[in-house]
């Protein structure tokens, strides 16, 4: 039993490193005092770009990391000169980037729907991947899981 809900919470852990990110950059936008509701829309215009990078260049993920952290970027760069230097309304700009971000992404990605990229390759950090149990949930996860952690 044990041995097949080890890789389910390891592929949980992975799954949830893009979370861990736009929570954290949440965080830090409400701590300034922004109300910040178009992370989803940042998150899915950086994931579209990026897999389009990674599928177009044929560079895999080295290309298409830093292409959906530059897009995600410019899309928060838009909500901020929106919402702090024009002083639009916080709420309704981050739900308009999110819905523009929602069919961004699904009208761009329409085209990469049959295609399969390959993801990072897990490194296990040597003496801790063989600790029973939470050794092959913590410690056999890609490079950027380990950012986010």
């Amino acid at each position: 039993m044990l041995e097949h809900l080890i890789p389910v919470l390891a592929g949980t852990l992975g799954a949830a490193t893009p979370l861990i990110f736009a929570g954290l950059g949440e965080l830090v936008a409400e701590r300034t005092g922004v109300i910040n509701l178009g992370v989803e829309g940042m998150m899915l215009i950086g994931a579209i770009a990026g897999f389009a990078a990674a599928a177009d260049s044929g560079g895999g993920a080295l290309a298409g990391l830093p292409a959906g952290a530059v897009a995600g970027m410019l899309a928060a760069l838009v909500f901020a000169v929106l919402s702090l230097s024009m002083a639009a309304n916080q709420a309704a700009c981050g739900l308009a980037l999110t819905i523009f971000g929602v069919g961004l992404s699904a009208f761009i990605g329409q085209h990469y729907v049959s295609f399969s990229l390959p993801g990072l390759q897990p490194l296990d950090i040597p003496g801790l991947v063989d600790i029973p149990v939470i050794g092959r949930i913590l410690f056999h996860q890609d490079p950027v899981t380990y950012l986010g952690l």
